[in-house]
């Protein structure tokens, strides 16, 4: 097992109390995503008046985005309670039949890491999902029969940051299919505001822009640089978050002003320096960094395209003349950037 599914049995999970209390529990507290925030806004909408359950949701996006939040203001906004699992956590066909009929009508059923579903899993939820009941096999052998059992109306929102791994058939039952993408700066602005408010932190406007910049685009990232800038403004200053602060605190850190971490750097100096600024698979750039490709691709890689440090391309991963400019080196013709 999973060091994730030792935290993450199949079934109701408290949110993390830190984490839980920045949540926002509506989506008119929800900052950023404006398209996805009013098209789910109508979708519950529709799904109330109907005063029926809304229809399943599918999330994509990379990690620490809101897709965690997005499925318990949903729960919230429908007035029903949430259950939270993981994919991997559910091993067996009666971990899913369990949960799936111990829901109460007009549940909101959320597996993260869906992509990780089980195929014998699978085939279940399909029933439960269109019909909702599940086939159930009684007796061994020739004696086997097939029993139906229903289950209560529910909506099944499905979380992943890997689409492409989910199975077809699994992926086209889901009636809402919504992407999550990284956040300009100006919206991890909002959240930062929203955050500092609620965690009491004297935030200076000059401190949360530069905050936002170096955020990677990620609410999670940004929210867990704003404790750590106000570690450092209670021991090394007035305990205000000041631009003063946020600059050291962030030299400290490893972070440099475009948001870039120590294994960022890394990542580029490796393509730069071993394989000529590319192209490299990520198999082999992942076994270069010690890390592992999902991570690669996950967490680091998002971040760096969109930055324009870093192509994929069909022979694998580019450094860009961005990227050489950045770290201050040559690039592979000799040619001198300045960082």
């Amino acid at each position: 097992m999973e060091p994730q599914d030792q935290f993450l049995d199949p079934g109701l999970q408290p949110l993390d109390d830190i984490e839980g209390s920045l949540r926002p529990a509506r989506l008119s507290e929800f900052q950023g995503q404006k398209e996805i925030r009013e098209n789910l806004g109508i979708y519950i909408a529709a799904a109330r008046n109907r005063g029926e359950s809304l229809d399943h949701i599918f999330l994509n996006g990379p990690p620490g985005l809101g897709k965690t939040t997005l499925a318990s203001i949903v729960a919230h906004e429908m007035g029903a309670e949430m259950r939270i699992t993981s994919a991997p956590a559910l091993e067996k066909p009666k971990d899913l039949a369990g949960l799936l009929t111990s829901l109460n009508p007009g549940s909101v059923f959320f597996i993260d890491e869906i992509h990780r579903l089980r195929p014998a899993l699978e085939e279940m939820l399909y029933v439960a999902m269109e019909d909702f009941q599940i086939d159930w096999i009684i007796g061994q052998g020739p004696a086997a029969r097939t029993l139906r059992v229903p289950v209560p109306p529910f909506t099944l929102i499905g979380a992943t940051t890997k689409a492409g791994m989910v199975s077809s058939p699994l992926y086209s039952r889901f009636g809402i299919t919504l992407r999550l993408d990284l956040y300009p700066p100006e919206e991890i602005g909002l959240i930062l505001d929203r955050s500092s408010e609620i965690l009491d932190i004297d935030l200076e406007s000059a401190a949360g822009l530069k905050l936002s910049n170096c955020s990677r685009g990620t609410p999670r990232v940004a929210n867990r640089l704003l404790r750590r800038m106000r570690d450092f403004a209670q021991v090394l200053g007035s305990g205000k978050v000041s631009r003063e602060i946020v600059e050291q605190g962030l030299e400290r850190m490893g972070i440099d002003e475009q948001g870039l971490e120590e294994q960022d750097r890394k990542i580029l100096r490796t393509i730069i320096d071993f394989y000529q600024g590319g192209p490299v698979g990520a198999d082999t750039l992942a076994i270069s960094i010690g890390e592992s490709s999902d991570t690669l691709e996950d967490f680091y890689e998002p971040y760096l395209i969109q930055k324009g440090f870093l192509q994929r391309t069909s022979r694998g991963r580019v450094a860009t003349p961005l990227a050489y400019s950045h770290l201050g080196v040559t690039n592979r013709n000799g040619d001198l950037f300045s960082s």
